[in-house]
């Protein structure tokens, strides 16, 4: 039974890719016949297409009410890009950060993160109990309201990249992108691939769970977290191989910005998200990683090969520290 719901579970990992990959050719293509910076495709449709997984697994979870993989499976994404993504793309290229990046996007990312830190936390802080409340225990809620605030500052920020994009378009490259019907052919059949993936993945990683007597939350901050990042992965180091560093850097700070603000913005204006202590503790760590990655990244605007290193074993730690919790 349990070797059954592996393969389901790999076979919904390995579509969730597949689908991610084929979905950023298609939408890269479509964007580059529209003349989008390199910068902005990364925040945009590429971080779109990568981030797809999550919102598939997210917003399926939701419908069907298993709360802690929306919620876990988001934070661990998260972490993961940060940590595992760009500091693997670091260790082979030393990475580049646009000032743009640091003026804007970074920013955004941690502010984003501390707003629904606070607020999942503040019921449980409030009423003086969050100390005393097991790992498992409900500690609060990301609301409805909540989730249109998230949505609305995504709207904004999305409008934002618009008219940057428009004030500053990139120099021709010669290059002829696919027709336009072969754009639209790859979206769909990504798309179809991501969906069918999100589901195989929500239904195998649940009856694990319940198989292995492990909570869902470690579940999804482990290996529908990862699983689902993979896409951000091979992306972002394919690019770093390829030179094309702002594509990298835009792809995981782009998904990160849409996980929060899109991704958990859906799911929880589909179904108000509970948030168990275990989670809050994982919005924590994603706050001080993101703020730690921020200040490598303004050393020399720059992510190098020993901060790379050193995000890599932090990373360890978080796994090792989620297992044993």
């Amino acid at each position: 039974m349990v070797f059954l719901q592996i393969l389901v579970l790999a076979l919904g990992l390995g579509a969730l890719v597949k689908g991610a990959d084929i979905f950023v050719d298609g939408s890269a293509n479509l964007a580059h016949r529209f003349r989008v910076p390199p910068l902005v495709i990364g925040l945009t449709i590429v971080a779109f297409g990568t981030s797809m997984p999550e919102l598939s697994v997210s917003t399926t979870a939701a419908l069907q009410g298993a709360n802690e993989i929306a919620l876990s499976n988001i934070v661990g994404s998260n972490i993961f890009n940060l940590l595992g993504v760009l500091g693997l793309c670091a260790v082979i290229h030393p990475v580049p950060v646009d000032s743009a990046v640091l003026r804007r996007d970074f920013p955004l990312s941690i502010l984003t993160t501390l707003l629904v830190l606070v607020f999942a936390a503040f019921p449980a802080i409030l009423n003086g109990t969050f100390f005393s409340l097991g790992m498992e225990d409900s500690a609060g809620i990301v609301s409805r309201l909540l989730a249109i605030v998230l949505l609305v500052i995504f709207a904004a920020y999305l409008v934002n990249l618009f008219f940057n994009a428009k004030k500053n378009p990139p120099v021709e490259d010669g290059v002829v992108p696919a027709p336009l019907w072969k754009c639209i052919l790859f979206i769909g059949i990504g798309l179809a691939l991501i969906i069918f993936g999100g589901k195989a993945v929500v239904y195998a990683a649940r009856n694990i769970a319940l198989a292995c007597g492990m909570s869902e939350t470690l579940i999804g901050l482990t290996i529908v977290a990862i699983g689902t990042s993979l896409p951000e992965l091979v992306t972002s180091i394919v690019a770093s191989r390829k030179g094309e560093i702002a594509l990298a850097m835009g792809n995981v700070i782009g998904s990160n910005i849409f996980n929060l603000l899109f991704i958990l913005g859906v799911s929880a204006a589909i179904h108000p998200v509970r948030v168990n202590t275990a989670s809050i503790y994982d919005l924590a760590i994603l706050f001080t990683v993101s703020v730690l990655s921020f200040v490598f990244s303004l050393s020399g605007k720059s992510v190098r090969r020993r901060e790379g290193l050193c995000m890599l074993a932090i990373y360890a730690v978080t796994i090792v520290f989620a297992i044993v919790r």
